[in-house]
């Protein structure tokens, strides 16, 4: 029996998917065999004509809008007194949890015993890891399956910071009543979404969470792998916070290029720095201002120790870019107010307060939530 691959991970990008492994233990193995197969037409269908030698395959031209699930096999040419022939180990059922699907149905939990949540966070609102927790803390209490949480470091977790979400503006980017920057581990943060009821009517997940050793919340931890395509480095997790809220206006924060979240500019900004998103597949296939060339501020060198000297959102960084862009009315798209979790911070910048007064605004609802936050720290905090 062939070891299997493991870490199969699918990333859907509108009409792409990318899908990587780890790859087989084996020695000399020809390659793998890619499967796919959705809701609709509930047989494995080979992608590759023949084996793919990387540990990464972009299954193109999606139409259908279901379920996609895929099956990688390793694959070894065998030889045998009577020929050769190609051996392939079991493969691993993959379903993605991504578009229309969120949520774990039923069936995919059928024949489960235990479910296991092992994802690096970032420690954001709007970083949709902890809203998938959510859904799948969900699932596992409707189904009555038991759920371990493999905690991991925050490495935003040594501040918390933003406004506390407005349940008016709640969505997949924002499910719960927490600021921007939580300060939380997805242990802690299980235990929350358990204690507060905030699972739909109430109900409670069958919850076990692994600890961290050796960590507390002021540890400075530099996460070993890339959380996602796009955030590249421990630069743009730290920058990620502010950042992201660029993404709810005409700003491009370098999607497109090899430093994205680390840069913000447009092409009719000022700055000294100039850069040009292009299309990346499996990266940013499609980015703001795509071929246009931008100008703004990198903050590769400065813009980290800005946020480990003042551990803070730099509404500065985005109040700076409206008074230079917003000429014609046109700076912010709807999106904002959804990252934002409230209309207040757009209304506030319109009306030309400073990063401090629109501060102090949340101050209020941030002390309630350290309070409510205290509760589920597994770890020590300053």
């Amino acid at each position: 029996v062939l070891s299997p691959v493991s870490d199969v991970v699918a990333t859907r990008n509108n009409s792409n998917c990318y899908i990587t492994w780890s790859a087989s233990t084996e020695t000399a193995i020809a390659g793998y065999n890619l499967y796919m197969r959705n809701d609709s037409f509930n047989v494995y269908t080979k992608l590759n004509a023949s084996p793919i030698t990387g540990n990464s395959y972009t299954h193109t031209c999606l139409v259908y809008k279901g379920i996609y699930k895929y099956l990688v096999r390793a694959v070894k040419l065998e030889q045998t007194p009577s020929g050769t022939y190609y051996n392939m180990s079991e493969g691993i059922p993959v379903v993605s949890l991504y578009g229309k699907h969120k949520k774990p149905a039923p069936e995919d939990l059928q024949g489960i015993d235990l479910v296991i949540f092992d994802i690096q966070d970032v420690g954001v609102r709007f970083y949709t890891y902890i809203s998938t927790l959510h859904l799948v803390m969900e699932a596992c209490a409707q189904e009555h399956k038991p759920l371990l949480v493999l905690d991991r470091p925050n490495p935003n977790g040594f501040y918390t910071d933003g406004p506390i979400l407005d349940t008016a503006f709640k969505s997949f980017v924002g499910m719960h009543p927490v600021p921007v920057v939580h300060g939380m581990t997805v242990g802690e943060y299980a235990g929350m979404i358990n204690g507060e009821h905030w699972l739909s009517g109430g109900i409670q997940c069958d919850l076990t969470v692994i600890r961290c050793t050796g960590y507390d919340h002021q540890t400075e931890y530099i996460l070993p792998v890339k959380p996602s395509p796009n955030l590249p480095n421990q630069t743009s997790v730290y920058l990620y916070p502010t950042l992201c809220f660029f993404e709810g206006t005409v700003v491009s924060i370098g999607r497109g290029t090899g430093f994205p979240f680390q840069v913000f500019g447009h092409p009719d900004m000022a700055g000294d720095f100039v850069f040009t998103p292009k299309s990346l597949p499996g990266v940013s296939l499609h980015p703001p201002h795509e071929n246009k060339e931008c100008h703004g501020r990198d903050l590769r060198l400065n813009g980290i120790g800005e946020i480990s000297q003042e551990p803070e959102l730099k509404l500065e960084w985005i109040i700076d870019a409206y008074k230079k862009l917003n000429s014609n009315g046109s700076f912010f798209i709807g999106y904002f107010d959804t990252l934002a979790g409230t209309n207040q911070i757009r209304l506030q910048i319109q009306q030309g307060k400073t990063a401090g007064e629109i501060r102090s605004s949340w101050e209020p609802g941030l002390r309630k939530y350290r309070e409510m936050r205290a509760k589920y720290l597994l770890y020590g905090d300053k």
